[in-house]
């Protein structure tokens, strides 16, 4: 008449800094790429319009870098507060499906 009750997984707390790290990492890489792509596009239209030569340095330092970083933060905090969140509810959905 009832299907039958599949033990639910107990949420497991040590995974969240793995899953906060791989996320961090990934969208940090990808802002990086993203935006050096588009500091040596700009850089490069820019010495274009000027006639000087163009220092391709300056979209490392001053363009990606401080924008991965920012990006990066930005991720680590919120990854960090929506797997805090998912584990919290996931242990009290877990508790309450013991308790039926």
């Amino acid at each position: 008449m009832f299907p039958p009750k599949t033990a639910g997984r107990d949420p497991r707390l040590f995974l969240i800094p793995i899953r906060v790290f791989l996320a961090t990492v990934l969208a940090t890489l990808l802002a990086f790429a993203v935006s050096l792509l588009l500091g040596i596009l700009g850089i490069v239209i820019a010495s274009h319009v000027r006639g000087t030569p163009a220092d391709l340095s300056f979209a490392y330092r001053y363009i990606a870098a401080p924008i991965a970083a920012i990006v990066g933060a930005i991720v680590m905090i919120l990854a960090l507060a929506l797997e805090i969140r998912h584990y919290r509810q996931s242990k009290a959905l877990t508790q309450i499906e013991r308790m039926s």
